[in-house]
């Protein structure tokens, strides 16, 4: 075997290696609604790292769907997902125990918080009471609630704290402040705070970037079925300016995230 062959098998290696550890592995995936009107196309990303990650992307370029297919709740008509090396479209056991989906509309049933409890707790079997406790008092949220007389904000509020309970190594959540007063958005980015650990990974898709940007460990920003960006930020003593980092990159402007 020549030199050239020797270095294109051992970056065959490599890529299958990566792709293999990567956490989260989106593989030249293609999907549309319509036939004619693909929303993504060869479509490829990887999530290798723990931390609390940031989906950005114009309108329409399909950030929900993403959510959707990493969920196995679509399925992609090429490519793959997998999600710690299981296929997402099988929605295996062991896979939807340890993943949780925020969509970005949703109702509740008309029920009390107490009840819906106890139907979702067997399916997360690191459901915590107390993490679920301490996510609605910082919502200023009372557990003796029942889910039918709640506001549009108050349901945001107590799904985003039964998502965070569940305790899954994933949770995914799309565009999670619409809705949220100013109070509200503040609250929320306490209660994320309070739900995160080192184990998890929270992938937040959003187009209120001023809301999450001192959230985020990790931003990764998509366009036309294309990753743009998809790089961990870096801590400083300057502030985050991510709304002009997202300009800035489909601009292929130079990227700086910092004021």
């Amino acid at each position: 075997m020549g030199n050239l062959e020797r270095n294109d098998a051992l970056q065959y290696f490599c890529g299958v290696l990566f792709n293999y550890y990567a956490m989260i592995n989106i593989e030249n995936v293609s999907f549309g609604y319509y036939q004619s009107r693909p929303v993504l196309k060869n479509f490829s990303l990887q999530i290798e790292n723990n931390g609390i990650y940031g989906l950005l992307g114009k309108n329409g370029t399909g950030k929900s769907t993403l959510l959707y297919l990493i969920t196995g709740l679509l399925r992609p008509q090429q490519g793959r997902v997998t999600v710690d090396g299981n296929e997402a479209k099988l929605r295996l056991p062991e896979m939807m125990q340890d993943m949780f989906l925020v969509p970005e509309e949703y109702d509740l049933p008309h029920i009390m918080l107490s009840e819906y409890v106890k139907a979702l707790r067997p399916f997360y079997p690191f459901f915590s009471d107390e993490l679920l406790r301490q996510c609605l008092d910082v919502f200023d949220m009372s557990p003796d609630v029942h889910l039918g007389g709640l506001s549009l904000g108050q349901k945001k509020k107590v799904y985003m704290c039964l998502a965070l309970a569940t305790n899954t190594r994933y949770l995914l959540m799309d565009e999670p402040t619409n809705g949220l007063d100013i109070l509200s958005k503040s609250q929320f980015r306490k209660a994320m705070v309070r739900g995160m650990a080192e184990e998890k990974t929270i992938l937040i898709s959003t187009h209120q970037v001023h809301d999450v940007e001192h959230l985020l460990d990790h931003v990764t920003i998509i366009d036309r079925n294309r990753v743009l960006l998809n790089e961990p930020l870096v801590e400083t003593d300057a502030p985050i300016n991510l709304e002009e980092l997202f300009v800035n990159t489909l601009n292929n402007k130079n990227v700086s995230y910092h004021e």
